[in-house]
């Protein structure tokens, strides 16, 4: 008689069936799994600080680590390592983790499909509304002799250079080597003067240490026409910033207090009357779950606020409330230049943006700023895709309002103009700067600063859009009336008359200043104060009849050294704010 044979490998259709023995305490081991994940959670969120809102793939990334983490200290505690017999115990644990992994996996691949440019090319197209029916001469202002001593001259390597000259002042108030220009020149309107301002950072990890109790003092404006910086000190310090750590860094703060927003980069802005705020776009996807990318509003945060005060207001807000004009940066360049693009390569569906190509046309590889009814555009050149040498037009963007218009103007691309710029000082060695876009007698023109190695603006350059190679229209010079006066005998050459005398136009960044009906104030002073800028001893006065400082350099007016507190004097000056240049000082 055969023996009874006993099968004890619990096969399974073939397969063993792994033996789950549970380790001592295993209720405690699987409780105290869940408390380390919370615990995780917590530390992940503070420091990956992703948005609790299912557009965010952060969110997705969040959600799937702290899942993870529960599976490792599950065999952490179970110690898997040194006993193995506990492993079946874990992977039983981890069944409900991997499906809520899977789904999060599952939800970001359909997402991703329904938001494809593939299968939604029209609603990309759409993204941004541009309008056509424009014309370059007519609707950009045309230069006089005002507005072009006031061009921008500096790009923004220029500028991050002058800024550093601005800390000098600091090191009279005893913050020697404290603090640097924080790497952001955010180009605004200020007072009509196109001009870009930078916050501070801390010198160093161990600078952080000593000052971040106090914050930062103040901010930097660099003056893109006359070439000047200033350190603007503040009467209350900036405590938050993206230069900051722990609970005072920017990006933290706004997270712990709109938790579900999508946040743009912050940019750097002052007011009318010099108050620092940081602007944050608040960011949606417009297009399925992740695509389409859009401003919808915006958290403004009072960077001098000791409790990082902050509003949020709706981009219609923004857009239409007078209170707000002010604000100059909301849609950043990028973001303009990636939804033109969009309109411009899927107007005519997706397939032919990769076949037949017709119509389809790009931005160029740059963009800068002009300004115009007082806020800023970007601007950029469009070309076709097949070519990538002229240009069919180009675009101007409101930054605030993303109000778009398209300039049909044929001519070279930017960095054609750079090149014929630079073969014009070849034998000099000056590298141009990336163009500003004018209409000078109807013509559109670019404007370029040629610097030498030092980034040290030493000439300028106008150079024809639709006949920059051809060298009779363009000029150059040292100084701008002289470039301005070689260019307008250029164009009256070929038969356009300019409106404007080169004679009057005035270079800022040498010191000379338009004619200006020049207003008086006189009074006692009651306080004076120094810095030192860009190397100069500046004074600044204040007077018991006027509630503002009167600014003057002791290189302009050096009898201001002897002045006293309760001399009587009548200052001379123009224009108006809190703190207004004079143009002298006298004794009563």
């Amino acid at each position: 008689m055969d023996p009874i044979k006993v099968d004890f490998s619990k096969k399974d259709g073939g397969r063993k069936k792994d033996i789950v023995i549970p380790p001592e305490k295993a209720a405690l081991k699987i409780i105290l799994s869940l408390l380390c994940s919370a615990v995780f959670a917590v530390i992940a969120f503070y420091v990956m600080l992703p948005a609790i809102n299912f557009k965010a793939y952060d969110f997705y990334l969040y959600l799937g680590l702290v899942a993870v983490s529960y599976v490792v200290f599950n065999g952490l505690f179970a110690n898997i390592m040194g006993k193995p017999e506990y492993v079946p115990f874990v992977k039983k644990r981890a069944i409900v983790p991997g499906i809520i992994i899977a789904a999060l996996v599952a939800v970001v691949a359909v997402g991703y499909l329904v938001s494809c440019e593939f299968f939604r090319a029209e609603s990309y197209s759409k993204i941004i509304d541009v309008r056509t029916d424009s014309n370059f001469s007519e609707e950009i202002q045309e230069q006089d002799a005002e507005s072009f001593s006031a061009i921008p001259k500096l790009d923004e390597s220029a500028a991050a250079q002058l800024a550093t000259r601005a800390l000098g002042v600091l090191e009279e108030k005893g913050y020697v080597s404290q603090f640097t220009v924080y790497p952001e020149y955010t180009q605004i309107n200020y007072k009509e003067t196109p001009v870009r301002v930078a916050p501070l950072q801390y010198a160093n990890i161990i600078k952080w240490f000593t000052n971040t109790k106090n914050g930062f003092p103040g901010y930097v404006i660099i003056d893109m026409a006359n070439e000047s910086t200033e350190f603007v000190e503040l009467e209350n310090n900036i405590r938050y910033s993206p230069a900051e750590h722990f609970n005072k860094l920017l990006k933290r703060h706004l997270r712990f207090n709109y938790p579900t927003f999508l946040f743009a980069d912050a940019t750097f802005e002052i007011d009318d009357e010099g108050n620092p705020y940081w602007i944050c776009a608040r960011l949606d996807k417009t297009i399925g779950l992740f695509g389409g990318t859009d401003v919808i509003g915006a958290v403004v945060v009072k960077a001098d606020s000791p409790d990082g005060e902050s509003e949020y207001y709706t981009i219609d807000q923004i857009r239409n409330e007078e209170k707000l004009q002010w604000i100059d940066r909301i849609y950043d360049s990028d973001l303009i230049v990636q939804q033109y693009n969009y309109y411009g390569k899927y107007q005519n569906g997706f397939w032919n943006s990769v076949l037949g190509q017709r119509d389809v046309i790009t931005t160029t590889a740059n963009y800068n700023y002009i300004a115009k009814d007082d806020d800023v555009w970007m601007y950029t050149g469009v070309t076709s895709v097949t070519s990538d040498q002229s240009i069919t037009g180009f675009v101007l963007a409101n930054q605030r309002t993303k109000e778009a218009v398209y300039y049909r103007v044929t001519g070279g691309t930017e960095y054609s103009a750079q090149l014929a710029a630079e073969g014009r000082v070849k034998d000099l060695g000056y590298k141009a700067t990336f163009p500003l876009l004018l209409n000078i007698g109807g013509e559109p023109t670019y404007f370029l600063s040629l610097k030498d190695d030092s980034n040290i603006v030493q000439q300028y350059a106008l150079i024809n859009v639709a006949q920059y190679n051809n060298n009779k229209m363009g000029a150059t010079g040292t100084d701008l009336s002289k470039c301005l006066a070689s260019y307008v005998a250029a164009l009256a050459q070929s038969g356009i008359k300019v409106d404007i005398d080169p004679n009057d136009i005035v270079d800022l960044s040498k010191g000379e200043q338009p004619d200006k009906e020049l207003l008086t104030a006189k009074g006692k002073i009651t306080d004076i104060r120094t810095a030192v800028i860009g190397g100069e001893s500046c004074y600044y006065i204040k007077l018991d009849s006027n509630p503002a400082y009167f600014s003057i350099s002791a290189s302009k007016d050096e009898s201001v050294v002897i002045l006293n507190i309760g001399d009587e004097v009548t200052v001379s000056y123009s224009g108006e704010g809190a703190i207004i240049a004079a143009d002298s000082v006298k004794t009563a």
